[in-house]
């Protein structure tokens, strides 16, 4: 897999601000609350898309459509496909890296995997990560960009907070809106869904 640390989950590269993220960009997250406690504090300091508004999350598929395409029949056609998908728990229990950027791994990563393929599938237009790698390896990004005595540091500092598991209900739109990134919808996994 080519060096993930050219493109986070929300599109910055690591040497971009929170000021570099596109206004329009969308993306399509798993919110993981749990992972707050252990890690806000060190995505604070060392994760772009924290800074610029995206909590603890696994990345479902970015980039997704523009917002200008995000209408109702987008809408629908979202709340269809993962109302599809049942709701599953994500364990996390490790640090992994891939390149410089260190992360935490959900396990089974399978239904997420799943829910990525499906809408990439619908739109092929927004294959993961522009398409830019030929396999996405589903994370939540604590640091990127940094030594690896600062990432041993944060490994050294969560192994005493790990492990927990968080269950995955929904899955959640989010707009950059050329300051911070907003959440615009939530599509609830095996149920029917409100805009």
């Amino acid at each position: 897999m080519p060096d993930v640390a050219e493109v986070t989950p929300c599109g910055a590269t690591t040497a971009d601000s929170s000021s570099a993220f596109q206004e329009g960009r969308t993306g399509l997250i798993i919110r993981i609350p749990e992972a707050e406690p252990a890690v806000r504090a060190w995505r604070a300091r060392l994760d772009p898309s924290a800074r610029a508004g995206v909590p603890a999350h696994v990345t479902v598929l970015f980039p997704f459509l523009d917002e200008s395409r995000m209408d109702a029949p987008v809408h629908y056609a979202l709340a269809d496909l993962l109302g599809d998908h049942q709701a599953f728990d994500l364990r996390f229990e490790r640090c992994g890296r891939l390149g410089d950027v260190l992360h935490l791994v959900p396990e089974p990563d399978t239904q997420v995997r799943q829910l990525t393929e499906a809408i990439a599938a619908l739109w092929p237009e927004a294959p993961p990560y522009g398409g830019r790698f030929t396999e996405v390896v589903p994370h939540l990004t604590i640091a990127q960009g940094q030594e690896d005595a600062v990432l041993e540091e944060i490994e050294a500092d969560l192994a005493d907070k790990l492990p927990f598991t968080s269950h995955v209900r929904s899955v959640d739109l989010v707009v950059h809106d050329g300051t911070k990134w907003q959440q615009r919808a939530s599509f609830v996994l095996g149920g029917r869904n409100a805009l």
